[in-house]
């Protein structure tokens, strides 16, 4: 009996060993899975929309994407590589007022002259003093579907604190999603007929180019408000 018992402890230890030696490279090659878009020391990821180099305006400010207005305005910033289905991770912090946007799917072209004329947006917005997050539907609030979907709950912290933007784009399962803060609060389909009727009941039913590519760059808007952006990383699926 003892002698049974000392082999299945021998057992029970080899076990453990190798289940754990088979997690390591597993969970390494999870974290490998992640692309970062932004590390606080570089802007190589990046430029400017319609644009060989980066606007001026975005700056690296404390280890965070800072954007600072001018007075052109129009400077929004997209990846230099396009994405298809993926989890894009943002995590951003807005001024008192400030409204901004995190797009997807943008297709630069010069008969487009802004990111957003294709690209579609989760909004960034400081929710307690912007009068778009006030208007009911809340399509302009903070974590909303810009003008298409609004937010199940509002969770966005005030201006000056950041919020973890976490948006999933699926084009394979038609499955969309953004959460803010550890929340899902936007859930929406990519095509198909559901979508259909939300473009036509949107400001964007007669915009030729909007949300028809399902291949595009990642942007950040200019909306005219300062605006910061940090710890950007991206999983494509």
């Amino acid at each position: 009996m003892k002698l049974l018992i000392k082999i299945l402890l021998v057992l029970l230890v080899l076990v453990s060993c190798k289940q754990e030696k088979n997690n390591t490279p597993i969970e390494k090659d999870l974290a490998e899975e992640w692309i970062t878009l932004f590390d606080g020391s570089s802007l190589d990821n990046w430029r400017g929309y319609l644009s060989d180099s980066i606007y001026p305006e975005w700056t690296i400010e404390d280890s965070t994407l800072a954007f600072t207005p001018s007075e052109g305005g129009g400077k929004n910033i997209i990846t230099k590589k396009k994405f298809t289905n993926f989890v894009l991770s943002v995590e951003w912090k807005v001024s008192e007022g400030g409204n901004s946007g995190i797009f997807w799917s943008v297709f630069e072209d010069e008969a487009y002259p802004e990111a957003y004329h294709t690209g579609l947006e989760i909004q960034v917005l400081d929710n307690e003093r912007h009068p778009d997050a006030k208007a009911n539907p809340k399509y302009h609030q903070a974590g909303a579907l810009y003008d298409l979907v609004q937010p199940a709950y509002d969770v966005c912290k005030p201006a000056g604190q950041w919020n973890l933007c976490v948006i999933k784009i699926d084009h394979n399962s038609n499955k969309g999603s953004a959460s803010l803060n550890g929340k899902v609060i936007v859930e929406f389909p990519l095509h198909g007929e559901v979508w259909d009727k939300m473009i036509a009941n949107s400001k964007f039913k007669d915009w030729k180019g909007f949300g028809k590519y399902k291949t595009g760059h990642i942007g950040l808007q200019d909306h005219g408000d300062k605006v910061w952006y940090r710890n950007i990383k991206i999983k494509e699926l």
